[in-house]
């Protein structure tokens, strides 16, 4: 079952304080998704959602994302065991972004690397040239053992 969300036209005050969910997807249809851990507010990650993945989320309470790479609907830990149980999802002022707080199953980490968070590197930069330095490289899944190509 796909949902219908409702979409005021161009009324701000409904977006902003009214009860109606009405999620502002862009111009490919997507909205961004930001995704965080419900224990701790760690940053786990950063998708897109079309209104099928929104649907899906909604309707069983498992993240579920839309691939811009893959062009498909994907449901996050599908492949790695490490499902995102959704325990709350906000929407932002003027509903063009949503936060999802989520508990992870299996081995409790997100990135597609084997790491907690896809945000494991911070950026520096130094004489004009921005690097990139490691600051979680504690792999909790080997990736190449889990991802099945």
């Amino acid at each position: 079952m796909t949902l219908s969300f409702p979409v005021p036209p161009g009324d701000k005050h409904a977006l902003e304080a009214a009860s109606v969910f009405s999620p502002r997807f862009d111009d490919r249809g997507l909205i961004t998704a930001i995704v965080t851990d419900a224990r701790d507010g760690e940053l786990l990650m950063v998708a897109f959602m079309n209104a099928e993945a929104l649907s899906l989320t909604l309707e069983t309470g498992i993240a579920h994302y839309f691939s811009r790479s893959r062009g498909r609907i994907w449901k996050k830990g599908e492949t790695s065991g490490n499902l995102q149980s959704v325990i709350e999802l906000r929407a932002d002022c003027d509903q063009d972004a949503l936060w999802l707080k989520v508990s992870v199953a299996g081995h409790d980490a997100t990135c597609h690397t084997g790491r907690r968070s896809c945000f494991y590197r911070t950026v520096t930069l130094a004489e004009g040239v921005a690097t990139l330095t490691v600051v979680d490289d504690a792999i909790h899944f080997n990736p190449e053992q889990v991802y099945h190509k």
